[in-house]
């Protein structure tokens, strides 16, 4: 089996040792999506609203760039700052997910890349 390297110019270049996904065994690995803007390469100011919503923007492009969607995500990993920043979140989260329901973990933790409030990464079955 041999593993392929997915990239999308509309979501942030990888910035270290790792890919933006990850093509193997018939599913999209995806790296960790933080916040920033592809084009300014810059943290997006705002608060959890505005960050889960380029976060989710990120993760779009390199599903489309592994030729996937939303409906092929079979699970997510949300990594907050702040627990209490869950509902405003799930509220961005699920509109953009639509019918979609993958599983999920939701955890806080003590400190994400770059000071952001959000990071989420995805597995996604291409078939």
């Amino acid at each position: 089996m041999s593993n392929r390297i997915v990239e999308s110019a509309a979501a942030p270049a990888a910035i270290g040792p790792y890919s933006q996904g990850i093509i193997a065994g018939g599913f999209l690995y995806t790296a960790g999506q933080i916040p920033i803007d592809p084009d300014t390469k810059q943290v997006v100011d705002g608060d959890i609203v505005v960050q889960t919503r380029r976060v989710m923007d990120n993760l779009a492009a390199v599903l489309a760039a592994a030729g996937a969607g939303w409906k092929d995500v079979v699970k997510t990993t949300v990594y907050l700052l702040d627990m209490g920043d869950f509902p405003r979140m799930n509220e961005v989260y699920s509109a953009v997910m639509g019918d979609a329901r993958p599983a999920r973990s939701t955890v806080q933790v003590s400190a994400l890349p770059r000071g952001v409030l959000v990071e989420i990464d995805v597995v996604a079955y291409l078939g």
